[in-house]
C-alpha cells in the first residue's frame, strides 16, 4: 500500500470513527507506520505486516477506547502495550493526557522509548516492568487491548487505580463465558465495529 492510499484509509476510518483529526496527529500515524514496519523486521513486534492490517487492526481498534475515556481522567497506564497499542494512538489523539506505558519486554520497550522520541510525545514514560512490579503509580484509568481476563486485570490493577478511576478493556469473542460470576453492577459493555472489516469489538468499562 503507498503512502497516498494509507493515509486514505487512515483519514476515511476516523471519519467514520467519528474522531476529529488534525494534519499534524495525521501524519503522527503514518510516521508510527513505517517506523513500527521498519522496526519490526528486526524485532518481530506484532504479527500483522500490511499497513492496511496495522491501520485497522492496531490504530483504529485502539481508537475504540478514545471516544469513552471520561473527560476529567488526566493519567492513563496501558497495561501490556507491546508496540504502543492501545497507550500511542490515544497520546497522540489526547496530548494533554499523561500516559504510562508498561510493557516488560525489553525489546518492545527499547521500541516504545524510540517512537515516543521520533514522534515528540510529551509526558508519556515507558516502565519496562511487569505490572505486578510496579510501585508508587496511581492513575485515573487503565487500559489493555485483550492481554487479561476481565477477573485478571480487576486484580492486578488495583493498586494502580485512583479511587475513582475506571478500567477499560477491548474484548473479541468468549466475553458472556468471561463475565459469568462476575458482579456487573459497574460494568458497562460498548459494542463497535472495527472500520473496513466485520470485526466486533466488545470496550468494557469498570468503574
Amino acid at each position: 500500500m503507498h503512502k497516498e492510499s494509507a493515509d486514505e484509509l487512515l483519514r476515511d476510518g476516523l471519519k467514520i470513527l467519528d474522531i476529529s483529526f488534525t494534519e499534524e496527529q495525521a501524519n503522527a500515524f503514518l510516521t508510527y507506520l513505517e517506523e513500527l514496519k521498519k522496526w519490526n523486521r528486526a524485532y518481530n513486534l506484532t504479527g500483522l505486516k500490511t499497513d492496511r492490517d496495522i491501520i485497522i487492526k492496531h490504530f483504529f481498534d485502539s481508537l475504540l477506547f478514545a471516544n469513552l475515556l471520561p473527560h476529567e481522567a488526566t493519567t492513563l497506564a496501558d497495561i501490556g502495550s507491546g508496540a504502543g497499542f492501545p497507550g500511542i494512538p490515544i497520546k497522540i489523539m489526547f496530548p494533554n493526557r499523561s500516559v504510562f506505558l508498561i510493557e516488560p519486554t525489553q525489546k518492545k520497550a527499547i521500541f516504545l522509548r524510540h517512537i515516543c522520541s521520533r514522534l515528540r510525545l510529551k509526558n508519556i514514560e515507558i516502565i519496562d516492568k511487569r505490572i505486578e512490579e510496579v510501585k508508587g503509580l496511581q492513575v485515573d484509568v487503565a487500559v489493555t487491548r485483550a492481554l487479561y481476563s476481565i477477573r485478571e486485570f480487576i486484580e492486578k490493577t488495583k493498586n494502580i487505580l485512583n479511587t475513582n478511576g475506571i478500567l477499560i478493556l477491548s474484548k473479541g469473542p468468549g466475553l458472556e463465558k468471561e463475565l459469568a460470576g462476575i458482579d456487573q453492577n459497574n460494568i458497562s459493555i460498548s459494542d463497535f465495529k472495527l472500520p473496513f472489516e466485520n470485526i466486533i469489538r466488545h470496550i468494557v468499562i469498570i468503574r
